[in-house]
C-alpha cells in the first residue's frame, strides 16, 4: 500500500463518518499503527490505512448485533481492500470471535482503545499531550470514572496478545499521538475541553 491508498482510505472514512471526534479517533489509531509499523519494519501505509478504516461504519451502523464492523467490512471487500486489513478490522471487535492471527490484527486491537484513552488524558491537561508521561496514563487507567467507556480489559488483552511491555506500549502510543498533536487537537490550544 502507498500514500495514495491512505488518501483513498481517508476519503472513504470522511464519506462514511461526519463526526469530528470519530475522524480524530481514526487518525489517532492510524498514527499509533504507523508507529508500530516503524518499530517492526512493517509497511507503514498498510498499518495506517488499517487504523483509518477500522471504525468506518461505526457512525452509520453502531449496533454490534447487526452493524459495526460488518457493514464496513462489506464495503472494504467491495472496494478490494487486502484480506489482512479486512481480517484486522474484523478482529478488533471481540464479539465477532475472529481470531487475531496476524501482527497487523493484534496491533490494531492493542492500540484502538489505548489511543482513545490517551487522547482523553491529553484533552484534560492544560498542555495537551506535550510532556505526558506513561505514569500519568497508568494512574488514569486505575480511575474507573475517568473515560469510563474505555474498555480497560481490552487494553490489557491487547498488550498481552501483542506481547509487549505495558509501559513501552503506552509510550509508543503517546509519542505517536504527540507527533500528530496539531491534527488531533491535542496541543495546549486544543486541550482543556474535557476539564470540569
Amino acid at each position: 500500500m502507498n500514500a495514495s491508498d491512505r488518501e483513498a482510505a481517508w476519503e472513504l472514512l470522511c464519506e462514511w463518518t461526519a463526526s469530528d471526534s470519530l475522524r480524530k479517533h481514526a487518525l489517532a489509531v492510524a498514527a499509533s499503527m504507523r508507529a508500530y509499523a516503524r518499530v517492526w519494519g512493517e509497511d507503514e501505509e498498510r498499518y495506517a490505512v488499517t487504523g483509518l478504516v477500522h471504525d468506518l461504519d461505526y457512525e452509520r451502523f453502531p449496533d454490534p448485533e447487526t452493524g459495526h464492523p460488518r457493514k464496513g467490512i462489506e464495503e472494504l471487500r467491495r472496494r478490494g481492500y487486502p484480506g489482512d486489513v479486512i481480517e484486522a478490522v474484523a478482529g478488533h471487535a471481540d464479539y465477532l470471535d475472529v481470531p487475531r492471527e496476524s501482527r497487523l490484527a493484534r496491533t490494531l486491537y492493542a492500540v484502538d482503545e489505548l489511543s482513545g484513552f490517551v487522547m482523553a488524558c491529553a484533552l484534560v491537561r492544560p498542555t495537551g499531550i506535550e510532556g505526558m508521561k506513561v505514569g500519568s496514563v497508568r494512574k488514569k487507567l486505575k480511575q474507573p470514572s475517568f473515560a469510563a467507556k474505555v474498555d480497560r480489559a481490552q487494553i490489557r488483552r491487547g498488550i498481552e496478545e501483542l506481547g509487549v511491555d505495558e509501559g513501552e506500549h503506552i509510550a509508543i502510543v503517546i509519542d505517536a499521538l504527540a507527533a500528530s498533536a496539531e491534527e488531533l487537537g491535542l496541543t495546549s490550544a486544543g486541550a482543556g475541553a474535557g476539564r470540569a
